[in-house]
């Protein structure tokens, strides 16, 4: 059975609400195996949205509507559902009484206009709502449905998992599940990733998808079956030929952070760190910081944004500044070794970027940064084309950096693929 979404809302459509309802419920609809694979968002018109669902009736089992069932004028859910499915609104009784008895309970008299909430179209099943005071309702089109809930999320919530999976459970003996994985990739492009995986992304069950983030990439897999056993036997299955291609620019999978992996291998070899930042402005450290079991894996912390900011928080050698650009590899080690050295830590790292406001992945120049690693028995540097003090910019340093340390840390070669 395949699901759609609709979303009702001219405050979505502006971007004044962040729309967490459409996710829940794309998750929660994984659980009962039904597809999902349309959802549309549409501003608080009657006809627009009366359209909307006309469209997701023609390609869609199973339609779910989320917004829109208030008691004011713009309330438009109701009339579009009516026009969609060619019924006339009707009164509920049974709805109305369930309103008046939440009024009553809360010591308040009922607006005239909730009276609104509770018209449903002709012939559909209507549901009170325990915990607010938009009754929902579904209207089923032959082998078709159409399945409105409140916009606000408690409700949403409240509503979906005791009512509305129940309900389609049952009317279409729904009994497979959707487990979904992400594999999490770093150091390596999405267009890479595809270029050595994309005989997987043919197949169709599992499924395997590609979604790109600043300086990583996940790689889904999703698997259908009438179990989650067999359904989390399909993944790892999978999940071996993804891992087999994509090798140690894999660095883990889920909840799992690229920070938290660091972390973790830091506090395994009991391994202590000390850090100095200058373009990245402390992310890497804060990342770090809130991703850690022990903090005092994380000697110190240091944000020098320039040569004399450096100068002043460390005793380096004159040769060290011998050049001017901040993100020179032998100033980079240097700086590297004496926070490791005036810390007391077993690493120190030194992330050394340009910082011009025009710089950036997305700027007049992508600029430069040098990310310095120092222990007591060696010393490496790695070069990055690209620096700047924006957002995205410090995202993808800081995964550039922390990917360093992953590797060094594992005992990898820091250049991905270099033996």
């Amino acid at each position: 059975m395949n699901a759609e979404i609709v979303m009702t809302g001219t405050e979505l459509l502006l971007g004044e609400i962040v729309d967490t309802n459409a996710a829940y419920i794309a998750q929660r609809l994984r659980t009962i195996g039904m597809n999902l694979f349309y959802k549309t968002t549409v501003g608080d018109n009657e006809d627009r949205m009366t359209l909307v669902l006309q469209q997701a009736l023609a390609r869609s089992d199973v339609v779910i509507t989320s917004g829109g069932l208030g008691p004011t004028v713009d309330d438009v859910t109701r009339p579009a559902v009516a026009r969609a499915t060619g019924r006339k609104l009707v009164l509920s009784e049974e709805l109305l009484a369930s309103i008046k008895r939440h009024y009553e309970r809360w010591g308040r008299a009922m607006s005239d206009n909730n009276m609104r909430q509770a018209y449903m179209p002709e012939g559909a099943l209507g549901v009170e709502n325990p915990v607010g005071t938009a009754p929902i309702f579904a209207v089923e089109e032959g082998q078709k449905v159409i399945i409105v809930l409140p916009g606000v999320p408690r409700e949403m919530k409240y509503l979906l998992d005791n009512w509305v999976l129940p309900y389609l459970r049952e009317r279409y003996h729904l009994h497979d599940v959707i487990l979904i994985r992400n594999i999490h990739t770093c150091a390596i492009g999405e267009s890479n990733v595809d270029k050595l995986i994309g005989d997987l992304e043919t197949e169709s069950n599992p499924t395997v998808g590609l979604a790109a983030h600043p300086g990583q990439t996940d790689v889904r897999i999703t698997a259908k079956a009438a179990s989650e056993e067999e359904a989390r036997r399909l993944i790892e299955g999978m999940e071996q030929r993804v891992r087999a291609l994509l090798g140690d620019v894999i660095y883990g999978v889920d909840e799992e952070t690229l920070q938290g992996v660091v972390m973790e291998l830091l506090r395994q070899q009991g391994a202590t760190l000390a850090l100095v930042e200058t373009n990245t402005l402390g992310r890497v450290a804060q990342q770090l910081a809130m991703a850690a079991k022990d903090p005092t894996l994380i000697k110190g912390s240091v944000i020098a944004p320039s040569n004399e900011a450096l100068q002043r928080s460390f005793a380096l050698p004159p040769e060290a500044m011998a050049k001017e650009a901040i993100h020179d590899p032998a100033k980079a080690m240097a700086v590297a070794q004496a926070a490791r050295e005036t810390y007391g830590a077993d690493i120190g790292m030194a992330i050394l970027g340009s910082s011009g406001a025009q710089e950036g992945p997305y700027g007049q120049s992508s600029g430069y940064t040098c990310i310095g690693l120092s222990t007591a028995a060696d010393s490496a540097t790695r070069d990055y084309q690209m620096g700047g003090q924006n957002e995205v910019a410090q995202t993808w340093v800081a995964v550039r950096a922390l990917d360093t340390l992953r590797r060094h840390l594992l005992g990898l070669p820091l250049v991905p693929g270099q033996a």
